[in-house]
């Protein structure tokens, strides 16, 4: 099989996210998205403690137009919703939110963990949607590490999210061919990982030392990889976390406005101005 080559290694950068302080591997100065995939924001930090629920996390917030992804790797999220969904996803766990014709959630993190401080660590990650699907109706799906198939090889394990992964197939939906994957590779672990020749992919590194096409990628870089091949050779020169993102390119004109994700402005306005009118359902919170 042919190995796909990097075209660019892209460190990620420290963004203020409402007063917290993340790193974001995309977007960029050096590239706005990798069609699918519009955003990518790791979360990693110590709750100290002693916290009310609603004083941490993002409250009632709407979206539309595409799927907002969390991977969570330490901790827990909670999620609630404008649907009536409320729902928490541990470590291992992955939040999966299609955003639709318009949702209000907010992202919350479990009142024992706010109360008694611990690690959290998570990846929220954007996708877009094909603009036929843009005013379908919104969905949410939670979907424990349990449920999250696995491939162990030689010290390397590789969870599949969506897509099928050397013929284990992940159980989250999406609208356009994706194939989405989390994995941990141990030190001097080596690995091959199958990706359609015409899917963008990308691998993003929560922290290690990996060596793909000579070149090196270390905690928090992301790489991007040329056309020219349909697997990815990794050799892990340290023990390893990472994720990769990979799909068939949706080639749409993109327009985004804060929460949403349309294909023109005519159609952001009318997306803010459901928003302001209540349209996108309403989300009050309630806490002990």
């Amino acid at each position: 099989m042919q190995k796909r080559t990097i075209d660019q290694i892209i460190p990620a950068q420290k963004v203020n996210m409402g007063g917290h302080i993340i790193d974001q591997p995309l977007p960029t100065r050096k590239i706005d998205n990798l069609d699918p995939f519009l955003l990518i924001h790791h979360w990693h930090n110590h709750l100290p403690g002693n916290q009310k629920q609603q004083d941490v996390g993002v409250g009632p917030h709407p979206h539309c137009g595409f799927s907002p992804v969390t991977f969570i790797f330490k901790g827990a999220v909670e999620h609630r919703d404008s649907l009536g969904n409320r729902a928490i996803v541990e470590n291992g766990g992955t939040q999966w939110m299609f955003s639709g014709n318009g949702i209000t959630h907010s992202e919350r993190f479990p009142k024992q963990l706010v109360e008694d401080g611990g690690e959290l660590e998570f990846i929220q990650f954007w996708v877009n949607a094909p603009a036929k699907f843009k005013n379908k109706p919104p969905y949410y799906q939670p979907i424990s590490q349990a449920e999250t198939p696995m491939v162990e090889e030689e010290k390397s394990k590789i969870w599949v999210v969506s897509g099928a992964y050397k013929g284990t197939k992940g159980i989250a939906p999406t609208y356009s061919p994706q194939l989405l994957l989390r994995g941990e590779v141990r030190q001097d672990g080596h690995l091959n990982i199958p990706i359609p020749e015409s899917y963008n992919a990308l691998i993003y590194l929560l922290n290690g030392k990996l060596e793909i096409d000579k070149k090196i990628l270390v905690t928090k870089d992301m790489g991007i990889l040329n056309h020219d091949g349909n697997n990815i050779n990794i050799k892990a020169n340290e023990d390893t976390r990472f994720i990769i993102l990979s799909g068939e390119p949706i080639n749409e004109p993109i327009a985004t406005y804060g929460p949403f994700v349309m294909n023109d402005q005519t159609e952001l306005m009318q997306a803010l101005k459901k928003a302001q009118t209540g349209k996108m359902g309403i989300l009050i919170e309630e806490f002990d």
